[in-house]
């Protein structure tokens, strides 16, 4: 891989170091950029935080251009600071082709599974449970393991895979009771039917076990080694799991429990290998920043020693999707940035007229999202001409006459969290004849949908009067600078991949500085379009 000139690899501890240390250097020149949060994007005029000539140069051009900055994209008649700047991060984060995964063992082979162990996965789930299983299974033997502790097993689909299909002894862990019930009810109806195929065939019945659940919350590495170590002690007079090889492994294990997995894998001495793929970056706890050796990030000692905070923002960011970018329709990408126009508006809102509100951080979040979905989509219904006349906005906001849909739940989902698309609906123009709307970007519709979405906001705070809030003007002042608010979020956006490198390098590194008695890689397993988390640490004990 390489930028500038330089390569970089994380094939050894100083080489996985210069990476990071250029990544830093990056990170700490794009501070504001990589801290900002589009709720504040009017109210601090972030846009002004951003090189003048970049930001005039993406509004005058099309969507697709700057849509397609966090993929790597670059136009010729771009500035020269803006190439490279695009070029630098591209160059810098992890691939994530997932074919070099099946370079790293020898007669590597993922079995598809049949519609009884994959039911109620969804096309992603199912992927992602495929390769892992596969993976986990050719470890497990390669250190002659016969026991996996699945960490954050959920619902138990991989843990179920890893007992009926690869045969091993599975411990599903899991803080919720529920998701240990319906792990042993689904691994029963998995079992059942497997028994009857068995007595059907010339083989007779074969020995079939589920996997064992236990309800556990892992605060804490110490917390899952001292479950590992009392599972270790009951066993002790089994003699054939005494003594045995332990892997752990970990399907998107959430925050802090993808970093207390790697502790224990170093601590807990029965435990040889490990296989964790991480996600949301966001939830790592971050109050012991570089003053404990426990801390969530950074994990290693050279992490330690350059000293980047990554706080929640950062964090979150990584957590976005390349993938998600390149997929982006024109209309799905201006009603996004609209989307983000309209919370940031909102913002100014709370600051001119709930400063107190606005102090405790409101969160209109996933509840608030839905009341705003079903409000907006009851407007948008009303307004609707026969189902067959709409319009649409230029990224500048003005009227274009063909017609197009509105993918407005798609776009409320992207902007807060990256979910799963919702369904389309139609927009058709707007009849509202408040004094002065038709004068904003000549129409109603974004006005309408802005005072709606609003209203919501506010109603999801405890809200409910709000006669006395001008929409209107603050609708107005911030017209001006709408069409800034796609390019600067895509620059935005573009350090993401970078954030989520550095943190991945981080845990890296800090199994490499264990010295010699632990073989460590960093694999790409999924295909990124499905699953955009796809990058598996995977360590050995020799």
């Amino acid at each position: 891989m390489a930028a500038g000139g330089r390569s970089y690899s994380c094939e050894s501890a100083d080489k996985t170091m210069e990476w990071m240390t250029a990544i830093a250097d990056v990170l700490r020149s794009f501070r504001l950029l990589l801290d900002a949060h589009v709720t504040n994007f009017f109210k601090d005029r972030l846009w002004e935080t951003v090189d003048g000539e970049w930001m005039e140069c993406l509004r005058k051009g099309p969507v697709q251009d700057f849509v397609g900055i966090p993929c790597g994209l670059v136009r010729e008649h771009w500035p020269a600071t803006l190439k490279g700047f695009v070029k630098t991060l591209k160059s810098m984060v992890l691939p994530r082709d997932p074919k070099s995964s099946n370079t790293i063992f020898d007669d590597f082979q993922v079995a598809q599974l049949g519609s009884v162990l994959s039911q109620g996965m969804n096309q992603k789930k199912k992927h992602e449970v495929e390769i892992l299983s596969a993976v986990v299974s050719v470890v497990a033997s390669f250190v002659g393991a016969a026991t996996v502790i699945d960490v954050g097993a959920g619902q138990g689909y991989l843990a179920q895979v890893l007992s009926f299909l690869y045969h091993l002894s599975v411990i599903a862990l899991d803080a919720s009771p529920h998701h240990a019930s319906v792990t042993s009810l689904r691994a029963e109806r998995i079992k059942k039917h497997f028994t009857v195929k068995s007595r059907k065939s010339q083989n007779g019945t074969k020995l079939l076990h589920g996997p064992t659940t236990i309800t556990c919350q892992i605060f804490s590495s110490n917390t899952l080694t001292a479950v590992l170590e009392s599972m270790i002690e009951s066993s002790s007079c089994d003699n054939e799991r005494a003594g045995s090889p332990l892997v752990l492994a970990g399907l998107h294990a959430c925050g802090d429990l993808s970093v207390n997995m790697l502790r224990t894998f170093i601590e807990c001495e029965q435990v040889k290998a490990i296989v964790c793929i991480s996600c949301c970056y966001n939830l790592l706890s971050d109050e012991h920043f570089a003053k404990s050796d426990s801390c969530s990030f950074p994990m290693s000692k050279g992490g330690k020693l350059l000293g980047l905070a990554l706080g929640r923002s950062a964090r979150d960011l990584g957590c976005q999707s390349e993938e998600r970018w390149r997929s982006f329709t024109k209309e799905a990408a201006i009603q996004n940035f609209e989307l983000h126009a309209f919370r940031a508006a909102f913002q100014l809102i709370l600051d001119k007229y709930y400063p107190s509100t606005l102090a405790l951080t409101p969160a209109i979040g996933r509840q608030g999202k839905a009341l705003r979905r079903r409000q907006l989509r009851r407007v948008l219904n009303s307004q609707l001409d026969g189902g067959e006349r709409s319009i649409e906005f230029s990224a500048k906001g003005q009227c274009v006459k063909e017609p197009h849909l509105l993918t407005l739940e798609c776009a409320e989902a992207e902007a807060a969290n990256g979910h799963d698309r919702g369904s389309v609906v139609g927009v058709a123009d707007c009849s509202c004849t408040t004094s002065g709307i038709k004068d904003v970007c000549g129409s109603s519709s974004k006005f309408c949908l802005f005072e709606e979405f609003s209203r919501a906001g506010l109603s999801r705070l405890g809200i409910g009067n709000t006669d006395h809030i001008d929409l209107l003007g603050i609708w107005k002042d911030v017209q001006p600078f709408i069409d800034l608010i796609g390019p600067y979020w895509a620059l935005h956006a573009a350090l993401g991949p970078l954030v989520e490198t550095y943190l991945l390098l981080d845990r890296l590194l800090f199994l490499q500085e264990q010295g010699d008695g632990v073989e460590v890689k960093m694999v790409p397993l999924f295909d990124p379009l499905l699953s955009p988390r796809n990058v598996a640490i995977i360590a050995l004990k020799k």
